[in-house]
């Protein structure tokens, strides 16, 4: 840990529009925590905090209407940043899935919040002449989407099938959510069922380790108080799941987000992935 002198003087080095989003990455990750290898997910569970669903959704949907209003550039977490960050193998694929349907893009984003990527990504879609970009939630959030953030690219959906029942999507797009489901692999299963002809992961947590990891999660005060349980998978055995009926075209570590070291000195790690489905 750097001396305070020491993180002090680094700070003030800092140009000004960046200081904000050190602030927020170097104060939160030392917040940021996983703790514990659990046998399973009921006894993580015990062991979380939990969240006020209410109270994040009024943050993210804050944050979501700056970025959509043109007062903030991004938007993660409910956090607001100046400047957009981009993952460039991400920028890459989804302008080639557009290209390969004749410029339309049809995406499912499952977990994605109240659009996020969606603003993240919609401005350097250059091969894009259409975007249908449909984002799969938990109730309360495309409630709020429908109401609140939602055009005529930007839909929100119960389910995949109501989604898919809407408009065929061609592209799969799964970003930090699957380590924060109990089947995880049940998950994937079904995912694998809709045939999307693209599957692109993005933040996903690995360990260096044979088995998978349950952890709980500490959130940063900072963004929002909760706490709940997390898996870290074995990168061979996640990407296992998905290699039957997809072929891996690209792997990349997620450019937001360093490895660390668990208590126990496990190395964890954030990536992606880019899979296409085998003729």
């Amino acid at each position: 840990m750097l001396k305070p002198d020491l993180k002090k003087a680094i700070i003030n080095m800092i140009p000004g529009p960046l200081k904000k989003m050190y602030h927020i990455f170097f104060d939160a990750r030392a917040q940021l925590a996983w703790t514990g290898n659990y046998a399973d997910w009921s006894s993580a569970l015990k062991k979380s905090l939990g969240y006020d669903n209410a109270v994040i959704l009024e943050k993210v949907k804050a944050s979501v209407l700056k970025v959509k209003n043109g007062e903030a550039a991004y938007e993660r977490d409910s956090v607001v940043f100046d400047k957009i960050e981009y993952e460039s193998q991400l920028v890459k694929t989804i302008n080639q899935c557009a290209k390969e349907n004749n410029g339309i893009l049809d995406v499912i984003d499952f977990g994605g919040s109240l659009g996020s990527s969606y603003f993240q990504y919609k401005t350097v879609l250059t091969d894009a002449k259409e975007i249908h970009w449909n984002v799969v939630e938990q109730a309360h959030f495309v409630y709020c989407g429908k109401k609140f953030i939602g055009d005529n690219s930007l839909k929100f959906f119960d389910t995949i099938e109501e989604a898919m029942g809407n408009r065929k999507a061609h592209v799969l797009y799964l970003a930090s959510v699957i380590q924060y489901f109990e089947e995880p692999y049940d998950l994937i299963e079904k995912c694998l069922r809709y045939n999307f002809e693209y599957i692109i992961i993005d933040r996903t947590a690995f360990i260096d380790d044979s088995k998978d990891r349950i952890t709980v999660q500490k959130v940063p005060e900072s963004i929002y108080k909760a706490s709940y349980p997390a898996w870290f998978f074995s990168e061979q055995k996640f990407i296992g799941a998905f290699t039957g009926k997809y072929q891996l075209l690209e792997t990349f570590v997620s450019e937001v987000s360093k490895p660390m070291q668990l208590k126990d000195n496990k190395r964890v790690y954030w990536k992606g992935f880019i899979l296409k489905k085998k003729q």
